[in-house]
């Protein structure tokens, strides 16, 4: 095993922390010794991250929130840079590489204080508020969209599309052929509700799917993520329409589940959005409005410029709209054959490769060895 080490700064939502998992695979799969900091948040990782020795900082955010709040926060941010300064101070890493969000943000700084190569990845098609504020100080960029919004001109030079790394189940299925839409064969539609909003998806989704012809409900096999309060709601809505789905408030088989899709309905958060391309299966996104920035509406649009899927604001969202949709969707399936190919090749399922080849070439090691 080589003797560099590579630090992970991340925590918060999946967004950020899917792909610090999807690295740390990568990494360990070449060797490298890799630590993970986080905030008091991060306390049980699973899958690589588990694996890793965690060290925990103090951090906190600083957007919605009201005067009393921030200063709070602000000190926590820099009681976390002094403490992750001490804690780079003693482990020495060769790099050190963060995934956006304020857990991220006092390691990161304290990285470049130390001037330790760094890298931020940016998850949206929106650069994020926390990125925003290290990327001036950073050595590398990664980006998950060719066009990504919000970033420096005097920043470009550093940046590299490297895509979304996804988990490695999900990038097994990037191979997956599209399931066959002709004929009597089941149309299955996967909906990832996710934690933010996704009560209005289990309103909506069932009435519209009611309202389709009978031809088509009778082939439909849905598979539908739901908050606990809306599962008996949703199930019973179901079952009076006739129509096959199965419910869960987790779905443990999202990667067997997408493989098998015609069509995603989900929000358009970074982890949703990167398995659907990654996999190749074409979506209808509803942008959770509230989200920091609107970053989901950024993604959504990204996707549907690229003719990989289609977004619906969630003003317009409703049954009426959405049955019109899939109508049409749904009884042209050379259309999702198509949108299926633009979403393949719009997916990076060579992403954590990427990012890890961009991580050993900024490590001085490796600059050693090339000069």
């Amino acid at each position: 095993m080589t003797s560099q080490l590579i630090l992970l700064a991340a925590g918060g939502t999946g967004g950020h922390v899917f792909p610090a998992e999807a690295l740390a695979s990568e990494l360990l799969g070449r060797g490298f010794r890799l630590g993970l900091v986080t905030d008091k948040r991060g306390q049980a990782y699973g899958g690589a991250l588990g694996e890793l020795t965690t060290h925990h900082i103090q951090a906190g955010g600083i957007a919605g929130k009201n005067i009393f709040a921030r200063i709070k926060s602000v000190l926590a941010l820099g009681i976390g840079t002094l403490q992750a300064w001490r804690l780079l101070k003693e482990l020495k890493p060769d790099v050190v590489v963060g995934f956006g969000g304020y857990a991220s943000v006092p390691t990161m700084m304290a990285a470049t204080f130390a001037s330790i190569p760094t890298i931020i990845h940016e998850q949206n098609a929106l650069l994020g508020r926390a990125n925003r504020l290290l990327a001036g100080r950073v050595n590398g960029i990664a980006t998950s969209f060719a066009d990504t919004q919000g970033l420096d001109e005097a920043n470009i030079d550093k940046v590299e599309l490297t895509g979304m790394p996804v988990r490695a189940p999900i990038a097994a299925k990037a191979t997956a052929p599209y399931p066959n839409a002709e004929g009597e064969s089941a149309l299955g539609i996967l909906v990832l509700g996710g934690s933010q909003g996704a009560t209005v998806l289990s309103e909506v989704i069932p009435s519209a799917l009611d309202k389709l012809p009978d031809a088509i409900k009778a082939r439909l096999d849905i598979t539908q993520q739901c908050r606990d309060e809306d599962l008996d709601k949703v199930k019973a809505a179901y079952q009076k329409s006739g129509i096959r789905a199965h419910l869960g408030t987790f779905i443990d088989d999202v990667p067997e589940r997408m493989a098998k899709a015609h069509l995603m309905i989900s929000r358009a958060g970074a982890s949703s959005v990167s398995e659907a391309l990654a996999v190749g299966r074409p979506s209808i996104l509803v942008p959770y409005p509230y989200a920091a920035d609107d970053h989901q509406t950024y993604n959504a649009r990204a996707v549907d410029a690229a003719g990989a899927g289609w977004i619906m604001p969630q003003d317009t969202f409703n049954a009426d709209a959405l049955a019109a949709r899939l109508d049409s969707l749904l009884g042209l399936p050379a259309v999702l054959e198509k949108a299926a190919r633009c979403a393949a090749s719009l997916g990076r399922a060579d992403a954590a490769k990427c990012l890890a080849d961009m991580v050993v070439k900024l490590s001085p090691s490796q600059r050693e060895t090339e000069q």
